[in-house]
């Protein structure tokens, strides 16, 4: 039975130390590479000293056009093999594609060329992969000061072997992945990460998956040149993949990284390309209105049997929500709208037995956030969540912000709302996280409850419809949607009006401080008159005091000789 792992706390796995097992499964270590033989040998002579058994262990260079091209040196593994980038395809993620699609092995280790791993790095790697199937495992780096030749790939073969691998270099003491440190301590390992966190920690540089895994994600998106780790970070997410960073499996890292010297430059360019693919980068999705390639929610309303009118104004409330990266699907028999059953050329198009859904096809044909659908797959892969909503029952146009928002407040699997009751039981809207679904399917026994494994794994919430705002459609529409565009306009109005009087209002309120600073300075400037002329006052009132008793002075010697004269005429 396939390991059952709450969220992403591979804490209830117990993977053995470093020489304690005996493994059994094949590793295909991945390299891609463009130019810098001198470095390239220097991974693979740590490679071919690897704890790792030998005849599991593979290694596919990937030579992504190297002038002169790329050999295997002396010093590799036995397994080790160049093949080379097809013609016209460039970047890491194509070579990745060519070099994965080559492999054998059950597990991919995705490894820079600039590595030089410690003696375990391959085993401290699969031996998680031994306890599940759906484990992404990342290793730790560190990264070695730039200054000084390389050592030869005999000195760190053999310093490899003999476990000393952490004095080959220097530690850069300026550079290193101190952000991924923080979030990994701030999250117990990530054993409580929220999912929107988990793919920032996906970095390339070593990082190992199944194989199987990373076919259902997809690969590497080889339209991206940067920030392809990234995005692949997210949609593994999206397969219900745990993120383990292994603190034992250690590596040098020759030098730094591009990000690390030009991290604005590098933000910069990946800022549109990550905002179009990964949903959860909400700060990068701040433009309102916007359609992207990956829609936050996938909203799903079933028109195989609901009136037009009910699946109108289920598709309308989802569509006008304040979440505006929202896209629907409309399941139905659509392609018995393209046949015509014997009989039925005579008929007008009023008596149509499918008119609803003729008409339901006709009003959303046209609009790029609508899909039609014979069904659904399990997951809204790539999209983190999916909202079913029983067609007559409208969300208000806070109700997906809300759910979202409760959903990743406690990285909840399942929402979901009661609508109603009736005689098949309770109506419920559903919102799904699809990482959950994807890890309940993944880890589910035969007949076993799929909402149980999601309580199980991820949690599960009932919430009523009133708080959450989900109205019938009788009480919702047509009022409000046939004029939520001109309400969108008059309220975007009044937003700039109200933005124009508080742009007015700071000015007054700037023109009003620098008046005051003004007065305050003039204040000030008075205060230092006032300040010297009471100087003065005071030392023109000390001369006067000085004066008076010199007067006085005076007068008592004029008395005294006064007094003495009379003395001595009296003689």
């Amino acid at each position: 039975m396939t390991a059952r792992i709450p969220g992403n706390d591979y804490g209830v796995l117990e993977p053995p130390a470093p020489g304690t097992w005996r493994p059994r499964m094949a590793v295909s270590v991945v390299i891609p590479a463009r130019g810098g033989q001198d470095r390239l040998d220097l991974t693979l002579a740590a490679l071919a000293a690897q704890t790792y058994p030998a005849h599991l262990l593979e290694v596919v260079v990937v030579d992504d056009g190297s002038v002169p091209p790329l050999r295997v040196p002396g010093i590799a593994p036995e397994r080790t093999r160049i093949v080379r980038s097809p013609q016209g395809r460039r970047g890491i993620a194509s070579a990745m594609e060519t070099g994965t699609a080559a492999a054998d092995g059950e597990v991919i280790h995705r490894m820079d060329a600039d590595i030089v791993p410690y003696r375990d790095h391959v085993e401290a790697h699969m031996r998680w992969h031994h306890l599940a199937d759906y484990l992404v495992v990342l290793g730790r780096l560190r990264f070695t000061a730039a200054a000084g030749p390389l050592p030869a790939p005999a000195q760190v073969s053999g310093v490899v072997a003999d476990g000393d691998a952490h004095g080959l270099f220097a530690e850069d003491p300026e550079h290193g992945h101190d952000w991924i440190d923080e979030l990994v301590a701030a999250h117990r390992g990530l054993r409580d990460a929220p999912s929107p966190l988990l793919h920032r920690v996906h970095v390339g540089a070593t990082v190992s998956s199944p194989a199987a895994l990373l076919k259902e994600a997809g690969g590497l998106d080889t339209s991206l040149v940067l920030g392809e780790d990234t995005e692949l970070g997210y949609r593994l997410t999206q397969t219900g993949a745990v993120f383990v960073p292994d603190a034992e499996a250690v590596c040098w890292h020759l030098g730094t990284t591009t990000a690390m010297r030009r991290p604005a430059e590098v933000r910069r360019h990946n800022g549109p390309f990550i905002a179009d693919r990964v949903p959860y980068r909400r700060n990068l999705r701040s433009d309102p209105g916007r359609q992207w390639l990956v829609p936050y929610v996938e909203v799903v309303v079933d028109a195989a049997d609901a009136s037009f009118e009910d699946v109108r104004a289920s598709v309308d409330g989802a569509l006008a929500s304040t979440l505006s990266d929202v896209s629907v699907v409309l399941t139905g028999p659509w392609a018995l709208l393209d046949a015509r059953p014997p009989g039925e050329e005579g008929r007008t198009p009023l008596d149509d037995p499918l008119l609803d859904l003729r008409l339901v096809r006709g009003q959303y044909a046209g609009d790029g956030r609508v899909r039609l659908a014979e069904r659904v797959p399990a997951t809204s892969f790539p999209a983190p969540f999916r909202l079913t909503c029983p067609p007559g029952w409208v969300p208000g146009a806070e109700s997906l912000a809300m759910l979202v928002e409760q959903a990743d407040g406690d990285d909840e699997g399942l929402l979901l709302v009661a609508l109603d009751e009736n005689e098949t039981g309770v109506v419920t809207a559903r919102l799904e996280r699809t990482s959950a679904v994807a890890r309940a399917l993944r880890v589910a026994a035969e007949g076993e409850s799929l909402d149980d494994v999601i309580a199980d794994l991820y949690g599960a919430t009932w919430l009523d419809a009133e708080t959450w705002r989900f109205r019938p459609a009788s009480r919702a529409y047509p009022a409000w949607a046939s004029a939520r565009n001109r309400e969108a306009v008059r309220w975007r109005a009044e937003a700039e009006r109200h933005g124009r009087e508080a742009e007015r209002a700071r000015q007054r309120v700037a023109a009003l401080k620098a008046e005051l600073r003004e007065l305050r300075a003039q204040a000030a400037k008075g205060d230092r008159a006032a300040a010297r002329w009471k100087e003065k006052a005071e030392q023109r009132r000390l001369e006067a005091v000085a004066l008076r008793r010199e007067r006085d002075r005076s007068l008592l010697r004029r008395a005294a000789r006064r007094l003495r004269g009379l003395a001595e005429g009296g003689r």
